[in-house]
């Protein structure tokens, strides 16, 4: 009866697993059935629904530089992610070199021991010290390795209270009907008690392969190497993912060693044409082709693979568990091609129509703004049908989301405004100088190439960014918000036919693959620039995870509003409603209400906290403000809080320069106010407050580049070099130097030479461009 079940509920059943079902020493339904087996995971991102997982260890990895003995700080992290994935409910096996090398190092030891003492006497000190061992042969090697190498394992992972069982095989264990359902019996066995089997080829007694006879097939492969045998095993035991790890960082286009080699994020069965295949590693026998046949050959089997690096020392700590949780990382088989380009193609292509697009004239580039603020209006009910749809789906953030006749108006102004500002962009020159008689230098500006640009929600971010793109000739990745996708697409395609009107449509790339965030951060090759557009969780998961790429940006809002002694009551009501209820969600809405110490108990006071308490504000009190009172509102938790809501708090301070010292200490450095009718005090404090904005007698909210005259906005920064507040045209701009001679060495001016540095300043008109 249960064999008829399971026959009827899942074709991939193997007899191995019924007959253990049915066995009487393993009990009735003691072993969960497998998924659904045959078809590969088609993304990364399902890799974390793999349950069964094949580790391959490579000669490469487990071996030592010397190839005599093993790199045990390696397989100490390889053992603890493997038992912390153990330990999370996976059952995994690995696959294991080392037995060869580990025997090598124990005979050469014994060999040097076994010398007689009078040899060595005879010898001589000097001729000790050259003593040669004679070459051993691999298969007395392993076998004597082989003990070795599993009470590692053993001791390993005893530490994580993991068990482990030794197999070792041979090509007769599989291509025997009945010593294969021996194995695969036991497998299950081994994985139902939650044991770890580690296996290997025996190569004390392993023949020499039979030739033409390996990846003929599902149904046969030859267990020539560790390749072949982690994919025969994979197959056989419906293994949901395969992780080969080796000593290259993947499967390159042609060889790694080669100078324009490119790693494969993604290899489909089809492209083995395009592969130049390199030498095999030092210690192992398969090499990179016999890896990506194996892979291939799992893969037709229905077992996702990744081949990765195993030796690389900043992440052999973490190379699985990231494999795992659908990182980027190494090679990904996959038989689900994309339609589209991937990423880094379309950085590529990005790079290249950016380069053309930063040689257009200014006029050109602005041609291609206004043509895209018309279509912003032209195709309005496009646009605003696509976005409907995207608030049908979304349940948050529906004020950030929506598109309305009215926006997509006042979008097509501003981006007018920044095509006028186009034209005084690329190839100014900022200062010129002579340097010598007939040699010139200049600094121009120039574009800073390509720029990755993550946001959230809002859809009018990306016609703005693009405008600024477009302006400053650089190049563009976009990546927004699933809930804008339809609305998104269409602003993309819309910014991509007034870029037509050019030839540069490429230049501007929108990235709707199922990239991760952080793998798209790891493109240091490729992008120059990010700017993440968000909330300030995104931007400082962004900030970590890009190492290698400078990011312009800020984490949090928490902006003040300082209430001073000398104060307009009716300018203090406005500008606080303003600053916080404006819209409470931005990042320049003020947070912390700052007020000085006399105005307490008078009617400034009172008007500020009954207009607060209309607007339906919660109020958190500091904790010098709760000491004045006998019933307080809550004690906030912390100074620094960004509420992004129609809360704040409020603080009591005794002196201007208070207010100051409490904002650089409580403060994110984007925008910061006061309000007096003190000039004296007002400039002591836009003076002293050392952040992006600051402002006096006005609401926070007008830190935007939009209200600056900017046109739009890229972000807001709060570095302290290139770029800073509100981010526009200029902030997309970089400087080179361009320096214009007749033949000039320096030779000419050293102490012997006929030339003298001059260094004198050329005054460079009004708009002078290059």
């Amino acid at each position: 009866a249960i064999r008829s079940v399971c026959h009827s509920q899942a074709q991939f059943v193997s007899d191995e697993v019924l007959s253990l079902v049915e066995s009487p020493e393993a009990g009735l339904c003691v072993l969960s059935l497998p998924r659904a087996h045959g078809k590969s995971f088609a993304h990364r991102s399902e890799l974390k629904q793999a349950k069964r997982i094949v580790v391959k260890l490579g000669s490469a990895v487990v071996t030592r530089g010397d190839e005599c003995g093993l790199a045990l700080g390696r397989l100490a992290s390889i053992v603890e992610q493997v038992a912390m994935l153990q330990n999370q409910g996976r059952e995994m096996m690995i696959v294991t070199s080392g037995a060869v090398a580990f025997g090598k190092q124990r005979l050469r030891h014994e060999i040097l021991l076994s010398q007689s003492v009078r040899q060595a006497l005879h010898s001589g000190q000097n001729q000790l010290k050259d003593m040669s061992v004679p070459v051993l042969e691999a298969r007395a090697c392993a076998a004597a390795g082989q003990s070795g190498l599993m009470a590692l394992y053993e001791a390993m992972f005893t530490q994580y209270s993991t068990c482990t069982a030794q197999i070792l095989v041979t090509n007769l264990d599989f291509h025997d009907e009945q010593k294969r359902r021996n194995l695969n019996s036991t497998l299950y066995e081994l994985l139902r008690m939650n044991i770890v089997p580690i296996i290997n080829t025996n190569d004390a007694v392993v023949p020499p392969p039979v030739p033409n006879s390996d990846l003929q097939g599902v149904n046969v492969i030859s267990i020539k190497d560790n390749d072949s045998l982690a994919a025969r095993l994979a197959v056989e035991m419906k293994v949901d993912l395969l992780i080969a790890l080796s000593d290259v960082e993947g499967l390159y286009d042609s060889p790694p060693s080669t100078d324009d080699a490119k790693l494969i994020d993604i290899f489909y069965p089809g492209d083995q044409q395009s592969i130049t295949y390199g030498t095999k590693s030092r210690v192992g026998i398969g090499g990179m082709e016999a890896k990506v046949k194996a892979a291939l050959w799992a893969l037709q089997g229905g077992t996702s693979v990744v081949i990765a690096n195993g030796t690389h020392p900043k992440v052999t700590g973490h190379v699985i568990t990231d494999i795992v949780e659908g990182k980027k990382v190494g090679t990904f088989f996959s038989e689900v091609k994309p339609a589209g380009p991937t990423v880094e193609q379309q950085a590529e292509m990005a790079r290249n129509s950016g380069r053309v697009l930063a040689s257009l004239l200014p006029e050109q580039r602005g041609e291609i703004i206004c043509c895209l603020a018309e279509l912003l209006t032209e195709k309005k009910d496009e646009i605003l049908s696509a976005n409907k749809r995207d608030m049908e789906v979304a349940t948050a953030l529906i004020n950030r989301l929506s598109l309305s006749t009215a926006k997509l108006n006042s979008l097509a102004i501003g981006l007018r405004q920044i095509a006028v500002s186009s034209r005084d962009s690329v190839g100014r020159v900022l200062r010129r100088t002579r340097v010598a008689n007939n040699l010139e230098l200049e600094q121009i500006t120039v574009p800073i190439g390509v720029l990755l640009v993550i946001f959230e929600s809002r859809p009018d971010c990306l016609p703005q960014v693009s405008a600024l793109a477009i302006a400053s000739g650089n190049a563009l990745l976009l990546k927004g918000g699933k809930e804008a996708s339809n609305t998104n697409k269409v602003l993309h395609q819309l910014t991509q036919e007034a870029l037509s009107i050019h030839g540069v449509s490429d230049a501007i790339q929108l990235v709707s693959t199922r990239e991760e965030v952080e793998d798209l951060c790891r493109l240091d090759k490729m992008i120059d620039l990010i700017i993440p557009r968000g909330s300030s969780e995104l931007v400082r998961d962004i900030q970590r995870a890009a190492k290698g790429i400078p990011v312009l940006g800020h984490s949090e809002g928490v902006c003040h509003v300082y209430i001073d002694s000398s104060a307009s009551i009716d300018k203090a009501i406005d500008i606080v409603r303003d600053s916080k209820c404006d819209y409470p969600a931005a990042c320049n809405a003020m947070e912390t209400l700052l007020i000085h110490r006399d105005l307490l108990r008078t009617p400034v006071f009172d008007q500020l906290i009954d207009m607060l308490r209309t607007e339906h504000v919660k109020i958190h009190a500091g904790p010098r403000f709760a000491s004045y009172l006998t019933f307080s509102p809550s004690e906030v938790k912390s100074l620094r809080t960004e509420y992004g809501d129609l809360e704040c708090c409020i603080e009591v301070v005794d002196t201007m320069q208070d207010a100051v010292d409490h904002i650089h200490k409580y403060g994110s450095s984007h925008t910061d106010v006061i309000v007096t009718e003190n000039e004296e005090t007002a400039e002591q404090f836009v003076q002293q407050v050392d952040s992006a904005c600051v402002f006096w007698n006005c609401s926070t909210r007008f830190a935007d580049g939009y209200r600056f005259g900017l046109g739009a906005e890229v972000g807001i920064s709060t570095a302290r070099i290139h770029a800073r507040g509100p981010v526009g045209l200029e902030g997309l701009l970089t400087t080179k130097w361009v320096l214009r001679g007749e033949g000039h060495t320096v030779a000419d001016f050293s102490e012997q030479g006929s030339m003298k540095y001059l260094h004198e300043s050329i005054p460079v008109p009004q708009g002078s461009f290059t």
